[in-house]
């Protein structure tokens, strides 16, 4: 891809390779993925195969060595597979679950936890959500107490990605009394543990080739060395991992953007309306040169900000604006998309009526478009 500094020719393999795989394993089979509501865990394991769950972690620990874009070049072409749930249920496993591990965890926490995941052997999972706390983290009410020599977990998780099937969850919980984001900390909590259970499985509107779920932890006994971090880190270590996420969310939209832009585009030169196609209609053809800006600029945008996170800085207000940009804008271009397959665009048998339920997803998980807002508002003062 024309983008230096940011892409290499080892990111241009990197991102053939990918794009070869999706094509071949993961694109046949996603109709039926949607239709079961999940993905086999026997493609996470390939994935572990390839490296491909491993990119930007370090060799030590199982992974490939790469640079944060490697990560980017996987959400990218990820997004082209035409089912929006499997990428996300990828991004949980190697941007949200896992992260923390890495940057904060114990050398046996990594050996246990981390390199099985990256491995493909343990799906993984993050717990923040629950049903009474959404955007507010801060708030959360899941409870850890101490008891002998661990900790005893009570509480439940909602809008869990992979929780049905997760082999263990990055938990977030509140381990003292302290209010606000004073006292919470992160947990992982193998679960098959006793007391771990899945209140409910989740119909979603779209990112169906994924499962979720509303987790149970019934008095779940971990032992100490379970605690991922310091004690009462727990919201600044999940703030860190946020920032990450959102990157990748960022990027991710842009390539769904992308993908239904070329659809269409495809479409309108093929499809005939008055004696010729109807991207000769300036009507059509102007729209799809806005479609095109509006992608180039959050592109741009995505780039530049993932470029500074990649060297160590954790520029929230740029990384809020990406989100924010890359998720609004690719909501608006799939529903243009939609509206140019006309009424073909809202049958099942197109592509893009998936992806239009899919995109919606974006301005909602990760941090909505209202608290991407107030974050950049109140970086500027406001």
């Amino acid at each position: 891809m024309p983008y230096p500094p940011y892409f290499t020719e080892e990111h241009d393999r990197l991102r053939e390779s990918v794009r070869r795989f999706v094509e071949k394993e993961v694109k046949p089979y996603v109709d039926q993925w949607e239709e079961q509501g999940e993905f086999p865990k026997s493609i996470l394991r390939r994935m572990g195969e390839l490296g491909f769950l491993g990119l930007r972690y370090p060799e030590e620990v199982g992974g490939q060595g790469g640079d944060y874009f490697s990560s980017i070049v996987m959400a990218e072409e990820l997004a082209r597979c035409g089912a929006g749930g499997f990428p996300m249920a990828v991004a949980v496993q190697t941007e949200m679950a896992t992260p923390p591990i890495l940057q904060f965890g114990t050398p046996e926490q990594k050996k246990q936890f981390l390199e099985p995941a990256l491995r493909g052997e343990k799906l993984a999972c993050l717990g923040i959500t629950e049903p009474d706390h959404g955007s507010d983290v801060a708030g959360i009410e899941t409870r850890a107490r101490r008891e002998g020599d661990g900790w005893v977990i009570r509480g439940r998780k909602l809008f869990i990605t992979n929780g049905p099937r997760a082999d263990f969850i990055t938990l977030v919980a509140r381990t003292s009394d302290e209010p606000g984001y004073r006292g919470i900390s992160l947990f992982l909590v193998e679960m098959d543990r006793p007391g771990v259970s899945v209140g409910r499985r989740l119909d979603k509107v779209g990112m169906r080739s994924s499962d979720t779920a509303e987790l149970v932890f019934d008095d779940v006994w971990v032992p100490a060395d379970r605690l991922l971090g310091e004690e009462g880190k727990g919201f600044y270590q999940i703030m860190w991992e946020l920032q990450g996420e959102r990157m990748i969310a960022a990027a991710g939209a842009v390539a769904t953007a992308q993908y239904a832009y070329e659809l269409a585009l495809a479409y309108a030169k093929e499809r005939r309306q008055f004696g010729r196609p109807i991207a000769g209609f300036q009507v059509v053809s102007h729209l799809l040169v806005e479609m095109a800006v509006e992608i180039e600029a959050c592109r741009q945008l995505t780039y530049s900000v993932a470029w500074r996170f990649a060297r160590g800085e954790v520029p929230s207000k740029e990384i809020s604006m990406a989100k924010l940009a890359a998720s609004q804008t690719a909501f608006w271009v799939v529903d243009r998309a939609l509206q140019i397959f006309g009424g073909n665009g809202y049958m099942a048998e197109y592509p893009i009526e998936r992806l239009w339920r899919d995109v919606r997803l974006n301005r909602i998980g990760a941090g909505t478009d209202e608290i991407m807002k107030e974050i950049i508002s109140k970086e500027m003062g406001l």
